[in-house]
């Protein structure tokens, strides 16, 4: 299991003038929100494996139970309740099915979750290599509204509006593990819809 990275923003030197300690702040702001989706990644990455493993130790079990079910009919009269026995069975079947398959369709959003850091990464270098952008507002600005509006889930948005503020890296993990378990508590979308059968 990883730990939180907990980083606190430094004072920034008295040498360093407004203008500079601008795209400084800016700059560990970036770095800030790019720790805190790595961070948040991982999370949601471990709850991920944890319902993969519960739900393949599950779907082990059911098909032994279901084994020793056939083994158990020995007599026309027990195909009744051995038809029950099986239904039952493969309604929990589907059940933790369902649950793999989520968890495995989550992998798909964790790399495009690290292909977004990397791109804002790549998108902060780019502006602190041009000396024409670095100390113009208005160019952070519009990197952070598109690193934004890349963001799909409300946990982000939040967790984004937080360190944009200057807020630690580990309050904004809070607020995102807030806001993402309010959200898979009422999903809005149809993840929980899949249809399998």
């Amino acid at each position: 299991m990883h730990k939180k990275a907990v980083i606190t923003p430094q004072t920034p030197p008295s040498s360093i003038t407004l203008d500079d300690w601008s795209h400084v702040r800016e700059t560990i702001n970036m770095l800030y929100l790019a720790i805190c989706q790595i961070e948040a990644t991982l999370s949601d990455s471990n709850a991920s494996v944890e319902t993969l493993t519960h739900s393949f130790t599950a779907l082990a079990e059911h098909n032994h139970a279901m084994n020793a079910n056939i083994q158990a009919v020995n007599e026309p009269q027990d195909l009744e309740a051995f038809k029950k026995t099986i239904a039952d069975t493969t309604d929990k079947m589907n059940v933790n099915i369902k649950k793999s398959v989520q968890a495995f369709q989550f992998y798909d959003r964790v790399c495009q979750r690290l292909d977004h850091v990397s791109s804002s990464l790549k998108t902060v270098s780019g502006i602190m290599s041009n000396n024409d952008s670095l100390h113009i507002p208005a160019e952070w600005r519009r990197i952070q509204n598109t690193i934004k509006n890349s963001y799909t889930m409300e946990a982000e948005h939040a967790m984004f509006e937080h360190i944009m503020q200057g807020g630690s890296i580990e309050e904004a993990l809070d607020i995102y593990q807030q806001h993402f378990n309010q959200y898979t508590s009422h999903p809005r979308n149809d993840a929980d819809n899949i249809e399998l059968f």
